[in-house]
């Protein structure tokens, strides 16, 4: 593992990841760094797939266990098949969401527990953790008003404003924990944002 990284990203649903994950992958463009960009659910056929059925909104009577274990088979499979070969080839590997969410949305804001979530998050991931999270923090209400302007909808940022409240305060619990977990004022100017997220990389590459 020592030759790459595994960067992840975390918020809850509008905290404005695709625009900091760009800014980051432009900067290793110009500075010539091989990266591997990634999101979850998916990354793989098998994982694609999934991410159709998980994000469907017609598939709402699926229960919350299924959602749970859906999620984690997707994250066996790109571990697996993707994440590691690539971070000991020497990648900079970036995944838009990690086991972080699934301790977030399923875990706490779905009261699954954090124990089971823990137990699954290992036995997908092998143990194999990011090197660093950035949790980008926003207001539920900020997140709204830019899930609202981005447009439609998918099954899970449907389930409204009060689980988006309960998701964030998963992901603070979370920072308070891990001090691998960075949180980063996503409020702020998205320049000001990318600057701070790329101190923390150039420290860690």
């Amino acid at each position: 593992m020592a030759n790459g990284c595994f960067i992840t990203f975390e918020g809850i649903d509008g905290c404005g990841k695709s625009t900091q994950i760009q800014y980051l992958t432009d900067h290793l463009k110009e500075r010539g760094i091989d990266y591997l960009l990634l999101r979850e659910p998916g990354g793989t056929v098998i994982g694609e797939n999934i991410r159709n059925i998980l994000l469907d909104k017609k598939n709402t009577g699926m229960t919350d266990m299924t959602e749970l274990l859906l999620f984690e088979a997707a994250r066996a499979q790109i571990v697996a098949e993707v994440i590691v070969p690539a971070v000991e080839s020497g990648k900079v590997v970036i995944c838009d969401r990690f086991f972080d969410s699934t301790a977030a949305y399923q875990g706490f804001a779905k009261n699954m527990g954090a124990d089971v979530v823990d137990t699954l998050n290992r036995l997908a991931t092998g143990g194999f953790e990011p090197d660093i999270t950035f949790l980008l923090d926003i207001s539920v209400e900020d997140a709204l008003s830019r899930r609202v302007a981005r447009g439609e909808e998918d099954r899970i940022e449907k389930l409204g404003v009060e689980f988006q409240k309960k998701v964030r305060e998963g992901y603070l619990e979370l920072a308070k924990t891990s001090q691998r977990i960075v949180k980063i004022d996503g409020s702020q100017s998205p320049e000001d944002t990318a600057e701070d997220i790329r101190k923390y990389v150039e420290e860690l590459i």
